[in-house]
């Protein structure tokens, strides 16, 4: 697998991901997703939403505010459980979880033994103001997840969609964590992307549910191209579930930096719906149409991290591999990301063999027809093997190459990314030969 200090070059290098702030020297651990990374992180949540939501008549979807109230977080136990172990080395101050190192040995920042301080437990939620005063009347929280927001929201969405369960509401957006030690590139960060569904289900029938959301997490990540040789799924054993939950599966994926949690997919009984009804005194309880019967729905939770699934994307992408050059007939290595075509942040770039208006001008009216139906880059500068090397390192499917011959056969040349291989086509059967390839 690919050493992630490639990876990160090449995020940096080709405008995927780089250091947030950089000019005033960066903060801890924040990350901002530049011209490429913006596209391929808004296509791998546009393909999720259409999977999961739009394609399903049991999903309906919401946009919930990131600040609520900070009863939803007491009603949740965020408040007095969202805690991560702390410790402290007094020797040079530096903070870890303490789940996550051996007290015993030495800190991992200085090398002293004997230092760390005993434990305290760190409430990872993010504080912050609403309003004028900064008194305990004005706290409020940025949400730490977004799956309380469909909790809450129960009631309302379930009337106003006329949904029966079983059925799912989505949600897809951002959360806070104030983490104790972030790292490892994008893995963990204070600031994150969520993409989670709370499914809706009667208590009787959750397993089945459960085994068809765990069938259709494998069936996404087979659409986005990861190798099930990297995968592992964690059965969560009694005592180290949650005491609301009664199977908890954690997918686990082969980082460069070991086998790390990627996704989770939990059964969480009714235990969210009944604090909220609890402690909001609003009667959350769904009716049967049919039977009149009225429950607490129980609820499967399949949990998603954008940042994480474009992080996995990235590395299963990346290839390095010995190619000969189309100019000078020499091997060099290639580096080439093979992103799923409909993840790709560029579906299409179009390279007009010279920069003459002959060439550019009609190129340039092609690409802006193209960029219509999918995302076209356009490159004219340097030579036409160093711009196939550029699309192939930033994941682009097809180059298509407008050259002098084309003024004569109005053909240009189509390349592919993985096969390099090259095809002449006619330019008005483009839009179709483009179209059967992508797929879409």
């Amino acid at each position: 697998m690919i050493e992630m200090e490639k990876l990160v070059s090449l995020a940096k290098r080709r405008g995927f991901i780089f250091p947030g702030s950089d000019i005033y020297g960066g903060l801890a651990n924040s990350w901002d997703y530049g011209p490429l990374g913006s596209e391929l992180k808004k296509n791998i949540k546009d393909a999720w939403w259409k999977r999961f939501v739009t394609s399903r008549d049991d999903m309906v979807g919401i946009d919930a505010a990131l600040i609520m109230n900070p009863k939803v977080w007491e009603a949740s136990g965020h408040l007095a459980h969202f805690t991560d172990p702390l410790t402290e080395c007094t020797g040079c101050h530096s903070r870890f979880r303490a789940d996550q190192i051996d007290l015993n040995a030495a800190c991992p920042t200085c090398g002293r033994k004997g230092t760390f301080t005993e434990l305290a437990q760190f409430n990872m939620m993010l504080k912050t103001f609403l309003g004028a005063k900064e008194d305990a009347a004005a706290v409020v929280y940025f949400r730490p997840e977004t799956a309380q927001a469909m909790f809450a929201d129960f009631k309302q969405v379930q009337e106003t969609s006329r949904k029966r369960v079983p059925f799912g509401i989505a949600q897809v957006g951002k959360a806070f964590r104030n983490e104790i030690t972030p790292g490892n590139f994008i893995f963990r960060t204070r600031e994150f992307e969520q993409m989670e569904v709370e499914y809706f289900v009667k208590e009787s029938e959750w397993e089945k549910h459960f085994e068809s959301w765990l069938s259709e997490m494998k069936a996404w990540l087979d659409f986005c191209g990861v190798d099930p040789k990297h995968l592992n799924f964690h059965e969560i054993e009694d005592g180290e579930r949650a005491h609301y939950s009664k199977r908890t599966v954690d997918i686990e994926y082969q980082y460069p930096f070991g086998l790390k949690e990627l996704y989770g997919l939990a059964y969480r009984g009714d235990y969210d719906l009944k604090c909220h009804q609890e402690k909001s005194g609003v009667d959350l309880r769904y009716t049967d149409p049919e039977t009149n019967e009225k429950y607490l729905p129980h609820v499967i939770e399949p949990s998603l991290g954008v940042d994480r699934t474009l992080l996995v994307v990235m590395l299963e992408a990346y290839h390095e591999e010995q190619a000969r050059t189309a100019e000078e007939g020499e091997t060099d290595l290639r580096v080439v990301m093979r992103f799923p075509k409909a993840l790709a942040p560029f579906k299409i770039a179009m390279l007009p063999l010279s920069k003459k208006d002959e060439l550019s001008v009609p190129a340039r009216a092609l690409a802006a027809k193209l960029r219509q139906r999918w995302t076209t880059d356009y490159d004219e500068t340097q030579s036409i093997g160093k711009r196939y090397r550029r699309q192939d390192e930033i994941g682009t499917p097809y180059c298509v190459t407008y050259d002098f011959d084309t003024l004569n056969d109005q053909s240009v040349t189509v390349r592919d990314r993985d096969t390099m291989q090259q095809e002449r086509v006619k330019i008005e059967a483009l839009e179709a030969y483009l179209a059967a390839k992508l797929g879409f």
